[in-house]
């Protein structure tokens, strides 16, 4: 078994030559990979990829763009700190909402032939829940997304270079993924990302396979045969980690506005050929997400037997790969460390600057051709880039990366959720109606940022999230009764269509189960089901 380290012990710490070498080698290959593959002849090549892309593309580039800074590096550090419900986000928030993602909504969103998600708010209401939202999205993906990516990604090269700069490193690592995605857009992105989601998935599986043959597998084990807490997924209601209701009331609002509404990762669904090529691309990505509680939440629960006095819960994933792997895999896990790091980064770039040049530029620009669009997605994500990076040192201030995130979605997301599921499953509805539910949620989520403890005491954000989401779908509804219906026009390919969906499932009769994407759906929602019945 691997010895009892301490998190002084990193300062120590040197990196051999030959790891060095991996990275460098890595870091050169992946930028020459994103610009070969890179399109930006014209707006839909640039921002969408042409819509070509095959569902094993969607799904691997889906992946490696979600497995962000608070997944790879929160996730693992929180499951240090309080076990394996962390995996909750990945699962009642993560998998059970991409099913429903991939059945009821991303069919609208192809078919109505957008470039953005505020895009669709338009098309069902109008100009103004669609300029909100990108703004909105916009500035989350700068302060939230990119911003700690950058952060991430600093901290672990400065445990290979203690003494070097923070907000240097992070100046570098932004340039670095700068480089192919600005030239090549989502193309470039996507292609990255498929050698990054590879070496991300065998790094992680070599870390925990390192963790169980040193003895964590001993540990894991004697936690489970004791019952103890930290590898239980239910939780009681007084957790102060992820207690049981909010499994089902609160994570799956966050869910669908980090799955469905989020621009960053459905741009990469919108590339796709077809619904069905789409439809199966989130559900591949549901299955590779499952499989995270094994590569990144168990190490981080076996790292508690390595490294028993780690302070700060952001290092935990960092230092189990610096302090247990030996040379050369070293390089190949700080490199998957890396690759999720910039594919999270490059797509958020890609994504703030599709938000700002079609949502915002083009709308005041009608006559824009495509070539200037894409010279105006190039300047905008210049522009983003900068601003992240000289926000993200002041992450530094909070508790981790997750409660970050997490505090941060817990204000915005519901009325969000809210516009989009009213708008969705209610021909009733309309801009009005919307417009009034998203300023409501504004006013609340500034109120919140300032009175929290005032408004709802100490309790969890989880209880917190449906509340918001419950007021602002009341808004929504009952400012839509004072104004008229919206008009026909503003329902086709916006709203479900049961009649549609019954007519779907006859038609799938005929179809083999390799190609059936509810069968998909139906084995990802067991799955995750056993999982929950296995560690509650």
């Amino acid at each position: 078994m691997c010895g009892m380290l301490s998190d002084g012990a990193m300062d120590g710490f040197s990196i051999g030559l030959a790891d060095i070498a991996v990275i460098v080698l890595y870091i050169v290959f992946i930028t020459w990979w994103g610009l070969r593959h890179g399109r930006s002849k014209d707006a839909g090549s640039y921002f969408l990829a042409g819509r070509t892309m095959p569902w094993w593309v969607v799904g691997l580039s889906l992946f490696a763009a979600s497995i962000s800074s608070t997944t790879l590096i929160g996730q693992s550090g929180d499951a240090y700190d309080t076990g394996i419900a962390v995996f909750n986000y990945n699962l009642t928030g993560g998998v059970f909402v991409m099913v429903f993602f991939a059945v009821f909504l991303l069919p609208l969103y192809i078919r109505s032939g957008i470039f953005t998600i505020p895009e669709f708010l338009e098309k069902r209401y109008d100009k103004r829940s669609r300029y909100y939202f990108s703004a909105v999205s916009i500035i989350g993906n700068v302060f939230l997304d990119a911003a700690g990516a950058m952060y991430a990604a600093a901290l672990i090269i400065k445990l290979i270079f203690p003494s070097a700069d923070l907000s240097l490193i992070i100046w570098i690592f932004a340039l670095l993924a700068a480089s192919y995605t600005i030239p090549g857009g989502l193309s470039s992105a996507i292609s990255a990302e498929l050698i990054q989601a590879v070496i991300l998935i065998a790094g992680s599986v070599i870390l925990t396979v390192t963790c169980f043959v040193s003895g964590g597998g001993e540990y894991i084990a004697g936690l489970m045969q004791e019952g103890d807490t930290s590898m239980k997924l239910v939780r009681p209601m007084d957790d102060t980690a992820t207690p049981w209701l909010g499994l089902f009331v609160g994570m799956p609002i966050s869910g669908l506005y980090f799955w469905a509404n989020n621009q960053t990762l459905v741009q990469r669904v919108l590339s796709a050929k077809s619904v069905n090529e789409g439809r199966k691309g989130v559900m591949f990505c549901g299955f590779l997400t499952l499989v995270t509680l094994f590569i990144i939440i168990f190490p981080g629960v076996m790292a508690r037997n390595f490294f028993p006095d780690i302070d700060n819960p952001d290092m935990v994933y960092p230092t189990m790969v610096i302090k247990l792997l030996p040379a050369g895999l070293l390089g190949i896990l700080l490199s998957a460390m890396l690759a999720a790091l910039m594919s999270t980064l490059s797509a958020i770039l890609n994504s703030a600057s599709t938000l700002f040049t079609m949502d915002f530029y083009a709308q005041m620009n009608p006559k824009a051709d495509s070539a200037g669009l894409v010279r105006v997605g190039k300047t905008a994500t210049v522009a983003i880039l900068v601003i992240a990076a000289l926000w993200a040192p002041n992450i530094s201030r909070f508790d981790s990366l997750l409660k970050y995130y997490q505090e941060m979605i817990s204000y915005v997301a519901p009325p969000v959720v809210a516009a989009f599921l009213a708008g969705i499953f209610s021909r009733r509805t309309n801009a009005n109606g919307a417009f009034a539910g998203l300023m409501a949620g504004l006013v609340l989520a500034v109120l919140l940022l300032f009175f929290r403890k005032d408004i709802f005491g100490d309790m969890h954000f989880l209880f917190v999230i449906p509340i918001l989401f419950t007021l602002s779908l009341v808004i929504i509804y009952a400012v839509s009764l004072m104004y008229p219906a919206p008009e026909s026009d503003r329902l086709k390919d916006t709203v479900f269509s049961l009649s549609d969906f019954r007519k779907e499932g006859m038609e799938l009769r005929g179809v083999p189960w390799w190609n059936n994407y509810r069968l998909w759906g139906a084995a990802l929602l067991v799955s995750g089901t056993m999982l929950l019945f296995i560690f509650s």
